[in-house]
């Protein structure tokens, strides 16, 4: 699979976000879209996910030269950002059964296997409001991490981790990132980014 970028700017009112940006992203090439704080890394996900419509330009979705639109590729990928809510009234086995019977479990796995990857102590049937903001973090992505999709986008990925929950972050990404598009927005740079092979600059297009 294949996303591109052919000349894509986004503006709100009359401020440019970003302009005429070009990239083309491919699986087993995972990517990080740098950038300090306010910069335009979630407004630039958020139009490759095809929730938001670019001001200019194209974004295209290629699987075997064939295009997908944008209205489909939601079937395509997983996201995890900070703005993303889970849902704080479930318990976590109903979290797991409820976001995996929209999307495919990774083959092989099963609901226990992730549980086991989490590795929660006495979550029982505690809601998920009651968990710590590193559990939440963990939780929302391992749903995305686990999801058996060709795209997977990570925004601060590693936002309200411990160094441990940092090494845990990355261990799944050596194990989960081959044979998809992987997109990771960061301004942490090595400490989430540390098996990127390619980035992207978004301050490069800025308000140009």
């Amino acid at each position: 699979m294949q996303i591109l970028l052919e000349k894509t700017g986004k503006k709100f009112n009359t401020e440019w976000i970003f302009r005429d940006l070009s990239f083309s992203f491919e699986k087993n090439n995972a990517c990080a879209i740098l950038g300090r704080n306010g910069s335009g890394k979630s407004t630039l996900l958020q139009v490759i996910a095809g929730n938001i419509q670019p001001t200019s330009g194209h974004v295209k979705y290629l699987e075997d030269d064939k295009e997908i639109s944008s209205q489909q590729i939601f079937r395509y990928l997983t996201l995890v950002a900070p703005y993303q809510e889970l849902i704080e009234e479930f318990t976590l086995a109903e979290m797991l059964n409820f976001h995996f019977s929209f999307k495919p479990l990774m083959p092989g796995f099963t609901l226990n296997d992730v549980n086991q990857l989490l590795g929660f102590r006495n979550t029982g049937d505690k809601p998920i409001r009651l968990f710590s903001s590193g559990m939440k973090q963990r939780v929302k992505l391992v749903l995305a991490i686990l999801s058996n999709t060709p795209v997977l986008l990570l925004d601060e990925p590693t936002i309200n981790l411990d160094q441990a929950g940092i090494e845990w972050y990355l261990d799944l990404m050596a194990k989960f990132s081959n044979e998809r598009i992987v997109i990771v927005c960061s301004n942490l740079r090595q400490q989430e980014t540390a098996f990127c092979s390619a980035s992207l600059s978004i301050e490069d297009y800025e308000r140009k």
